[in-house]
């Protein structure tokens, strides 16, 4: 099966190249079954090659060569793909998430003209996001990065007849350039000081440790590695939407609403991560790097909760709770935790895709409206998506026996043994995220309905099409978690951390200290105790809450603290200053009048000049005896200072 891992990209660039080429004449039904079973195939491989993986069959350390890219002098880049157990576990969440998503997409967009180059885009996305995480070099990955970063642009800006759509799809692409360039400086020092752009070979020259020399030789330093981590977190802030590179994230919520699900959940937003837990090597001689992973993803844990907290549109909410959650990650790569970010990438991507999609259903239901103020009592008009979304709510929440408190508390846990302060901000983020999701399901589907008539007459439970999703994904934001019981636990019951056992062979945990279990018992009552009484709370607060204008702190958290201002008067507005200046004074005064001005002189010239062709003999005459004069003047001249 590992050999035929080249087909996991190939069904979805395939299904793009179809829906791509003949997306006019392509029937709508037929676009959507070929945009859907290109990543069903997929899945079905990776399903395959996930087994193998586990059995331990995979030969030659799980290379597989496709051909050769790049070859100067004795510095090669192979086009190559790397199937080992993080690979293999991330093909399962793409393309498994990523069919479900399609699935819905079939209902969600049924009506909407662009649909088969809807399907298009989505099978573009879907395979470069492959090519990132099955890269076997950094340069293959970062074909994936770029790729994923063009798509989401297609898909964010997919509804281009809205010019706030299309703003929101460049100010993704531009702000995710940024980061781009972080880790095109960390690609290009890899490649200077250790001679390849390789996992293999990279990470086999890291294993020395520092004061070790490369193949190229220079000695391995703190310096060193801090620097070309630092370059790496910086791409990683920009694709995982990290302070302060984090706005682009909620405004990416004009695409379609699957569109949102595919990106926040399971896949573009989580490559960072991957980068990092796939870096984990040069990481853990990068001490700088790593402080300043966790300390950046715990602030923007806290500032993206509190902005979630006074947000009204559903989907803002839901998208600044994947900020949040993308800082818990970071918060668990930054003290070492890799498995546990990983862990909760994973059970993210079943409870963030099922809020998605949950939040669809009812925007699918109300009509295309998205304020929450406007909803309220949807529950009985949608029993599975009131259900379904209850159990993400749960799940996201971290209350217990659902997926995303195992993740969550294995964070928790890492960062109280690294410095009781990131647990103690942490634990306050995750209090936030159990008020604002609570808050929005009470909105959504509690009390009476505050819409339209017409709205309300409309009022529906979604196609299967949509629903079976749902259900699947509420399954899984369930059971997920079980992969990884926490060490109290797993002991009582002499169950290990299966994440952790398959993982181990790519990824461990560094420098990561063991709680006792008097500990461990307490950390996790008093955060489920806390996070009841904030549901409880945001029932309360729900219920009594009148729809005024907001004022003092609940405004600034409802405008998102005014950063998108403050970004706008900083950068925005003195860059537009600067085009202008160069457009109206360099541009058009200087190049533009300088090009027309030689082409106006010539012009001048030459009407002049066409006057000595009279056609006139007398004239002609008349030019020769000067010229004669002028020749003979010349001469006697010469002659005369000689």
């Amino acid at each position: 099966m590992t050999q035929l891992v080249y087909l996991i990209p190939l069904f979805p660039l395939i299904g793009f190249l179809l829906n791509g080429l003949f997306w006019k004449s392509m029937p709508k039904k037929l676009a959507g079954i070929i945009g859907s079973v290109a990543i069903l195939a997929s899945f079905c491989v990776a399903l395959g090659i996930f087994f193998e993986v586990k059995s331990g069959g995979v030969p030659d350390k799980g290379i597989v060569h496709i051909f050769n890219f790049i070859s100067v002098g004795k510095f090669s880049v192979p086009f190559a793909f790397l199937v080992d157990q993080l690979s293999a576990m991330f093909l399962l969440i793409i393309t498994g998430i990523g069919f479900l998503i399609h699935l819905y997409s079939t209902a969600y967009m049924h009506d909407d003209a662009g649909y088969t180059k809807y399907f298009a885009y989505l099978n573009l996305f879907v395979f470069f996001m492959l090519l990132l995480v099955l890269g076997a070099n950094y340069v293959v990955m970062f074909i994936g990065w770029e790729g994923v970063g063009l798509a989401s642009y297609l898909l964010i800006g997919f509804w281009y007849k809205n010019k706030e759509y299309t703003n929101a799809s460049k100010k993704a692409f531009i702000m995710n350039r940024i980061g781009d360039l972080g880790f095109l400086v960390g690609l290009m020092l890899t490649i200077y000081n250790f001679g390849t752009a390789s996992y293999h070979e990279f990470f086999g020259q890291l294993s020395g440790g520092i004061g070790t020399m490369t193949d190229t030789g220079y000695m391995i330093g703190t310096g060193m590695t801090n620097a070309i981590a630092i370059c790496f977190f910086i791409g990683a802030m920009g694709k995982s939407a990290q302070i302060p590179l984090y706005t682009w994230l909620p405004d990416a919520m004009a695409g379609p609403t699957p569109v949102s699900a595919l990106i926040h959940a399971a896949t573009m937003v989580t490559a960072g991560i991957y980068m990092i837990a796939r870096s984990n090597a040069l990481f853990n001689l990068a001490p700088m790097a790593q402080n300043m992973i966790a300390i950046i993803g715990l602030a923007t844990v806290l500032l993206a909760a509190s902005i979630a907290i006074k947000q009204n549109d559903i989907k803002k909410v839901l998208a600044y709770s994947t900020v949040s959650q993308l800082g818990y990650m970071f918060l668990a790569l930054g003290v070492g935790a890799y498995v546990g970010s990983l862990f909760h990438v994973m059970t993210h991507a079943f409870f963030k895709a099922l809020l998605f999609l949950g939040s669809g259903s009812v925007i699918h239901a109300m009509s295309g409206e998205q304020d929450m103020r406007k909803m309220g009592g949807l529950g009985k008009h949608m029993p599975i998506t009131k259900f379904t979304f209850l159990i993400g709510c749960l799940a996201i929440a971290g209350l217990p026996g659902f997926s995303g408190f195992f993740s969550k508390d294995e964070i928790l846990a890492a960062a109280y043994a690294k410095n009781p302060m990131y647990y103690y901000f942490a634990l306050l983020g995750a209090l936030m995220t159990a008020y604002y999701m609570f808050r929005a399901y009470f909105y959504t589907f509690s009390g009476s309905f505050r819409g339209t008539e017409a709205q309300k007459h409309h009022l529906h439970e979604s196609p299967a099409a949509m629903t079976i999703p749902l259900i699947i994904l509420a399954v899984l934001s369930v059971i997920g978690g079980y992969v990884g019981l926490p060490e109290v636990i797993g002991e009582h019951l002499n169950v290990g951390h299966l994440l952790n056992e398959y993982l181990s062979p790519v990824v461990q945990n560094f420098d990561v200290h063991h709680l006792s279990h008097s500990t461990e018992w307490t950390l996790m009552a008093v955060a489920t105790a806390l996070i009841v009484i904030m549901i409880i709370i945001a029932k309360a607060v729900t219920k009594k809450e009148q729809f005024k204008e907001a004022t003092g702190l609940a405004k600034v958290l409802e405008n998102k603290w005014y950063i998108d201002e403050v970004y706008d008067f900083l950068i925005v507005k003195p860059m537009a200053w600067i085009a202008k200046i160069l457009n109206n004074v360099i541009e058009l005064k200087g190049i533009d009048a300088g090009v027309n001005g030689v082409g106006q002189l010539v012009q001048w010239g030459s009407t002049r000049l066409k006057n000595l062709q009279s056609g006139q003999v007398g004239s002609y005459l008349f030019a020769m005896v000067i010229g004669i004069i002028i020749i003979f003047a010349i001469g006697i001249f010469g002659l005369f200072y000689a």
